[in-house]
Parts: C-alpha cells; sequence; structure tokens
C-alpha cells in the first residue's frame, strides 16, 4: 500500500496515519456499492445550500460539473476508490478537490458530515434493496399461486410432528407459503418506512447553525420525511435492524420450504422430483440426483440470522452519537441482501419446473390412518356422541387395526371392531367417510383445505400480491422521479455555464 497522505480531517493532527491505521479502519470494500447513492446525495446537499445562499450558483456549478464527472467515471469503472482515503464519502469529496479545486470543491461539506452522510448512502441503498427483495418474493408467490390453481384437488398428506395428521390439498400447501411470505412483505414494508426517512441535515449529531432546507433535499432524494431529531438520527441504526430482521424471517421461510424439497423428493416420500436443471449429482455415485439449492437455502439460513446478531451485538453498548463501530453495520447487511436476493433469484424456477407425482401423495394420504379425525367427527354429527369419547373409539379402533397390521381400507374389519365399541356402520358409509378426497371437499370452513376455499384463498392472495406490487411500483417511481428531478437540475445548473 502507498504512504497514506493527510487526510482531508487532519488539521488538528501533525502526522499522517500509519499504513497500519489505515488498513484496520479503512471501509472502502465494503463502500463500493454506494459510489453512485453518494454522488446522488452530494447533488442534492450542493443543489439546496445554492438555494438557501450558503454557497454561490458559480460554486454550484462547479461542484455539480465535477460530481456529474465523478459519476460518469464511475459508470465508466474509471472512478476507483483508494483507501488511503479511508471510504466513499471521503474518496468523492477528494475527486472533487483534486478536480475543482479546494476553493469550489471544498464548500460541498458544508452544512454536513460524514455522519449524516453515511446515513444517507445506507437510506438510499437499503430502500431500493427492500423492493428487489419484495419483487423476489411476489415472483416465488407466483410459483406457489400456479402450483394451487393446478392441484386444488390433488390429496396429499397433511403433517404435524412430521408424521401424518389429516389429508390436505397441494393446492391447499402451496397457498399457505403465500400467506407465510405475505407477512414477510408486510414487515419488508415497515422496513421500508423507516428506510424512507431522509438523515441528511442532522450533520455531526446537533444540528447546524446554517439555514438549510432539509424538506428540499427529502424531496430531491425521494425521501417520504425527514428524521428530525438530529442525535437520534446519528446514533440510529435501528432501520437496519428492522431490514434484517425481516431478512432473516424470509430466509427461515425459505428454509422451511427448502426442508421439504429435501425430504419430500427422497426416494421414500417420493412425493416430488426436480427438474434436472435444478439437481447435482454425485462426483462417485452415478445414480444420485441430489437437492443442493435447497439444501444450501437452508445452509444460508445462518448467515443471514449471524448478520442481524452482528448488528444487535454491535448496538447494545454504544452510547448515544457516531460510534466508529458503526462502520462495522453494512458488510453483513449487504451480504444478508445478496443472500436473500440469491435464493430468491433460483426458487420460483426450482418450484415451477418441479413433478409434484399426485398418485404417490394420494397413496400417502389414504395408507395411514390421516382421516381418522374426520371419522370421530363422523361419530359426533351422526351417533351423537361426544367428540372426547368419539376422539377415544377412534384411537382404540387405529390401535387395534395396527397390531393387526390393516388399515382403515381393510372394510370389514374396521366394521368389525366399530361394532364391538356399539357403532354400527355400513362399510359404504365408511368408505365415503374415510376418502381422502371426501375429506378435503368437506373441510369448508374459513380457511380450511377445501377446493371452494383455497379458490377464495388464492384469488385473494393474489388480489393482495397485486397491491403489493402496486406500492413496490410507486415507491421504485418515486425514487426514479427523484432521481430524475436531482439529474434535470444538475443539467439546467451546468447549462448556465
Amino acid at each position: 500500500m502507498e504512504t497514506p497522505q493527510k487526510t482531508l480531517w487532519g488539521g488538528r493532527f501533525s502526522t499522517s496515519l500509519s499504513t497500519e491505521t489505515v488498513t484496520f479502519t479503512q471501509s472502502v470494500e465494503a463502500d463500493a456499492r454506494l459510489i453512485g447513492y453518494d454522488i446522488w446525495g452530494s447533488q442534492a446537499h450542493a443543489i439546496m445550500l445554492a438555494r438557501q445562499g450558503i454557497i454561490s450558483d458559480d460554486e454550484l456549478r462547479e461542484i455539480l460539473r465535477w460530481l456529474q464527472k465523478a459519476a460518469e467515471d464511475f459508470r465508466n469503472g474509471k472512478l476507483t476508490l483508494d483507501a488511503n482515503k479511508e471510504d466513499v464519502h471521503m474518496n468523492v469529496e477528494s475527486y472533487l478537490i483534486e478536480n475543482a479545486g479546494r476553493e469550489f470543491g471544498g464548500k460541498l461539506h458544508t452544512a454536513r458530515s460524514r455522519n449524516d452522510q453515511v446515513l444517507v448512502d445506507a437510506h438510499l441503498y437499503i430502500r431500493e434493496e427492500i423492493l428487489n427483495v419484495q419483487r423476489g418474493l411476489a415472483a416465488l408467490c407466483d410459483a406457489f399461486l400456479k402450483i394451487a390453481e393446478e392441484h386444488t384437488e390433488t390429496v396429499m398428506p397433511g403433517y404435524t410432528h412430521t408424521q401424518h395428521a389429516q389429508p390436505i390439498s397441494l393446492g391447499f400447501w402451496a397457498t399457505a407459503y403465500v400467506s407465510m411470505f405475505l407477512r414477510d412483505n408486510k414487515r419488508l414494508q415497515a422496513a421500508y418506512a423507516l428506510a424512507s426517512t431522509n438523515p441528511l441535515g442532522a450533520c455531526a449529531l446537533a444540528g447546524t447553525t446554517f439555514p438549510i432546507d432539509r424538506h428540499l433535499t427529502t424531496k430531491l432524494l425521494g425521501f417520504d420525511s425527514p428524521h428530525e431529531h438530529a442525535l437520534d438520527v446519528i446514533s440510529s441504526r435501528d432501520f437496519i435492524a428492522e431490514t434484517l430482521f425481516a431478512l432473516s424471517l424470509v430466509m427461515a421461510n425459505l428454509s422451511r420450504i427448502s426442508e421439504e424439497i429435501v425430504y419430500w423428493t427422497t426416494y421414500e416420500f417420493g412425493m416430488a422430483v426436480l427438474d434436472d436443471a435444478y439437481s447435482f449429482g454425485s462426483s462417485i455415485m452415478p445414480q444420485k440426483k441430489n437437492p443442493d439449492i435447497a439444501e444450501l437455502t437452508r445452509g444460508r439460513t445462518g448467515r443471514v440470522y449471524g448478520a442481524l446478531f452482528d448488528l444487535l451485538t454491535n448496538l447494545k453498548g454504544l452510547p448515544m452519537g457516531y460510534n466508529r463501530d458503526f462502520q462495522e453495520d453494512k458488510p453483513p447487511l449487504w451480504e444478508a441482501f445478496d443472500i436473500v436476493k440469491a435464493c430468491l433469484g433460483v426458487l420460483p424456477g426450482l418450484l415451477a419446473t418441479t413433478d409434484f407425482r399426485a398418485e404417490r401423495m394420494a397413496e400417502l394420504a389414504n395408507a395411514n390412518f390421516a382421516t381418522a379425525t374426520e371419522l370421530a367427527n363422523y361419530l359426533v354429527t351422526e351417533h351423537d356422541i361426544s367428540f372426547r369419547e368419539c376422539h377415544e373409539i377412534v384411537g382404540w379402533l387405529v390401535g387395534e387395526l395396527v397390531k393387526q397390521d390393516k388399515t382403515f381400507a381393510d372394510w370389514e374389519a374396521t366394521q368389525g371392531l366399530l361394532k364391538q365399541k356399539d357403532v354400527d356402520i355400513s362399510v359404504a358409509q365408511l368408505q365415503q367417510v374415510l376418502d381422502a378426497e371426501l375429506a378435503i371437499r368437506n373441510n369448508r370452513s374459513l380457511g380450511g383445505t377445501s377446493p371452494d376455499e383455497v379458490h377464495r384463498m388464492r384469488e385473494a392472495f393474489e388480489e393482495q400480491l397485486n397491491e403489493i406490487a402496486l406500492q413496490v411500483y410507486t415507491r421504485q417511481t418515486q425514487i426514479d422521479d427523484a432521481r430524475r428531478e436531482t439529474l434535470r437540475t444538475v443539467e439546467e445548473v451546468l447549462k448556465q455555464d
């Protein structure tokens, strides 16, 4: 590494930082993805300074000219971050000073601290990344809704404790995940609301004596409102914690579907077969077809959890105001976003191409007393016996059939055992009561597994997804319009040269 240069904040100090100090404290690797946002924030700040008469129009023009050039160099790969300049903020300001001169570039930092600048960049970045995750969740929900549409009456065993419980439909199972991911979307919406507040203008921690206009920068950066309390602004990282919490729950739910994919595709279950495009083989066993994508999703969940606990541990002992510990907030957040987006990028295609084996599902649903609850309910309704007594009768029946290595499908044996409990049911009636397909049709209660309820819920979920899509579009449009407004103002100022 080159010998460190004197820093922009080094007026008090008589010597430059040591190479070891620079290496230990620099954050350019983490900051690389923030360059565009840092330039946008600086453009908005400069425009505001000129509008408020804090800098002159000539000074604004020179500042914006070189910020625009910095943006062009960044897009063309010519602007790279120098670790000797600590971070993205000092790199951009140094670029400006080196090219525009200190008499112009040195005025950009008026009424601004790196403390609020750090937060501006993070808010801008997180805001758009949340929208990207929401789009990914929508694509995943669409894949589940297609499964629900095709398999409203496809019978499968429902599970509790990973044991057969009651028959459900594959469509019912699929809509359960949509219901789950819709809640994830609501948490992301809440996280977005926190991220869409403007920290710019809080300065170091106490605001500023300059007559700044925080509402103008809020508009130019597309935020919903200013984050008002300056000390709270600089001390706050809860918007990152909220985002990481939402991402952690997304991963928890992705891990749950991954777990089901893993065991559904085993030979023993045989309920699903992955497409070759989403499967992996073995280096030594030619027959293998492994669900690596599901396993990696499940495995990467811990890294996102780790990001949340990394931040929470960082925050727990910090006093109010800026602390350099905050520099450590971004790398785990970046990783969490990258992991979640990668998982959401591949899972919709995996689900859309999976072959769900309806015959095998029906076989399992009818093989292991999954309709026992239906029989108990029938006895309550038709034989006027209390549910607890019916529960005991059916439990005893199942135990006796298991001892004889039989199932409900051994109709005469089932009928004979029930007669021992003074319950007389014809074989034909038993076949109807214990039929898994009829069982799912009869569960018509709100949110139940009947085809009509699954159809109703699927339509309701589609409507909610459309509302979320509209909100995502509206928020993205607000961001894009603000960016265009800032650039339009920049171009107007530069035309006056």
